[in-house]
């Protein structure tokens, strides 16, 4: 299998349709047949049931020679692949996202990338490597601007990506950098027509007074190409920094948000939005929040949620107004004045918000906490979890070396009984809702052997320290967890830690 370069042809046309939409639309929580997706996330955090399936980099060089080398050589530190001592500001991850079925992730880099890994395919032989993922397609999604008005430098950064149900044989996804948001399609070519009239093979032109005969081209059997051409590109709509984007349950429209401003967008038309949300103030000097954070209903396709920098969540109704200024509900929880700090209102600012794939919680994510919401509760959540409790008295040299400014993200797992975020030192935590259990694990280089089972970790606050402990003065605050994703219907995991890609599934799998 051969990756090509992303096509450099740009379909500008308003009217061409990307996909067609079978009668009765699906929602990702479902399966072809319209019954919910079977799902085999029961507990997944118990201690030690966590293995790891394989370690990624993200590629930065191909080489065509490598990839024909045995697949079993191209595992743990693929070869073809830049080593971790070479990671350079471009290699980090800055985003992973699973496609609606689980067989294709998709991870963007700070320098631009997108790279798509497959899931292989079971073998009666090698039933446990049903879980690895290979590389599927890489191409560059975004390349670094200047916008000469403004004196300003745009990053190539892959911020977001979201993929779109697959609805042929070709898949589609959203990435979006600081300012502008492409639409991506990504297909297979097998075979090339051969035998053209006015050329030779070769491609060049021939002379026409040498053509005596008429060939009808023929398509012959090539070896497999993976092409990501852009189809739509939506610039133009943002003056700050896009922090989130979300497909719509309607699958026609998706909405981009900034720190001010939340845009919906419809996937035919380029050179247009309706700008749905506006907290801007008449004076910039009256600016008290930020939006973070935006997510459309899993379900409904009028309803979406945004958050706050001030610890806040807002539920709209498109249904209301043209432009969501009210908010139907609003979610805040009161603060205690007996713990209130200097720190107060940069740890309370929420950095990700998910809707459950049933659609009646929100799982926000503060610096310090994980939290539940019911839609029918807005003055508190119904769980709050800590996540590392341990730093609050490290806040003052967390603000210092600016990590406290950190944005972590959070998931559920497929049937919303389990939530994952991540932490610092390469930790990342998981909650059993259910059973109140919680775990933390590490994605370390020293534990990337195959199959190996991760051990839980504690960090000691104080006092005597044992032997499996950690001490929170030996954290390394340079290594974090800050984007992490979930299989939509099994136990299989990725996280991303600097530019190393770490898949593991539950053990019991």
């Amino acid at each position: 299998m051969l990756l090509s370069l992303p096509a450099l042809h740009l379909q500008t046309s308003e009217h061409d349709p990307l996909f067609q939409l079978p009668h009765g639309r699906l929602g990702p929580w479902c399966s072809p047949t319209g019954s919910p997706a079977p799902l085999s996330c029961e507990t997944g955090c118990g201690e030690g049931s966590w293995i790891l399936v394989c370690r990624l980099l993200v590629p930065t060089q191909v080489s065509l020679l490598s990839m024909e080398e045995d697949i079993d050589t191209r595992k743990i530190n693929n070869s073809f692949l830049r080593d971790h001592s070479y990671a350079t500001e471009a290699d980090i991850i800055s985003t992973v996202e699973f496609n609606h079925t689980g067989e294709l992730l998709a991870t963007g880099d700070k320098g631009g990338r997108v790279v798509i890994f497959q899931r292989e395919q079971e073998s009666k032989n090698q039933v446990h490597r049903r879980g690895e993922y290979n590389v599927y397609s890489t191409f560059q999604s975004h390349e670094p601007e200047f916008d000469y008005l403004k004196s300003l430098e745009i990053e190539e950064k892959i911020n977001k990506i979201r993929w779109l149900p697959q609805q042929n044989a070709a898949y589609f996804l959203l990435s979006t950098n600081d300012k502008t948001v492409k639409l991506w399609k990504v297909s297979e070519r097998d075979k090339r027509p051969e035998g053209y009239n006015l050329k030779d093979e070769e491609g060049r032109l021939r002379d026409p007074a040498t053509i005596t005969t008429l060939r009808v081209p023929v398509l012959r059997p090539m070896d497999l190409m993976v092409e990501a051409t852009p189809r739509r590109v939506f610039a133009n709509a943002h003056t700050y920094h896009i922090n989130s984007i979300s497909v719509n349950s309607d699958y026609e429209t998706y909405m981009s948000a900034d720190d001010l401003r939340i845009n919906l967008w419809n996937f035919e038309i380029t050179n247009q939005s309706f700008n749905i949300v506006d907290i801007k103030p008449a004076n910039m000097e009256e600016l008290t929040e930020v939006i973070t954070a935006a997510e459309f209903h899993p379900h409904h396709c009028n309803t979406f949620v945004y958050s706050s920098s001030k610890g806040t969540i807002r539920l709209c109704d498109m249904r209301a107004s043209a432009l969501c200024d009210r908010h139907t509900k609003f979610f805040e929880e009161p603060e205690d004045p007996s713990n209130r700090s200097f720190f107060s209102e940069i740890i309370s600012s929420i950095s990700d918000v998910k809707f459950s794939h049933s659609g009646r919680y929100i799982m926000t994510r503060d610096y310090l906490t994980v939290k539940v919401w019911d839609l029918n509760m807005e003055n508190r959540p119904i769980e709050t979890y800590q996540v590392h409790d341990y730093l609050r008295s490290k806040l003052c040299s967390l603000y210092e070396n600016d990590c406290i400014f950190d944005k972590f993200e959070c998931v559920w797992n497929g049937s919303d009984s389990v939530i994952m975020t991540g932490s610092y030192n390469n930790f990342f935590r998981m909650f059993d809702r259910n059973t109140k259990r919680d775990v933390t694990l590490e994605a370390s280089r020293e534990n990337s052997k195959p199959r190996a089972i991760l051990k839980p970790r504690k960090v000691c606050v104080g006092g005597k320290r044992r032997k499996d402990e950690i001490s929170v003065d030996s954290l390394d605050f340079s290594k974090k967890i800050l984007h992490t994703a979930w299989h939509p219907s099994e136990n299989i995991i990725a996280v991303a830690a600097t530019n190393n890609l770490y898949i593991f599934q539950d053990k019991v799998n």
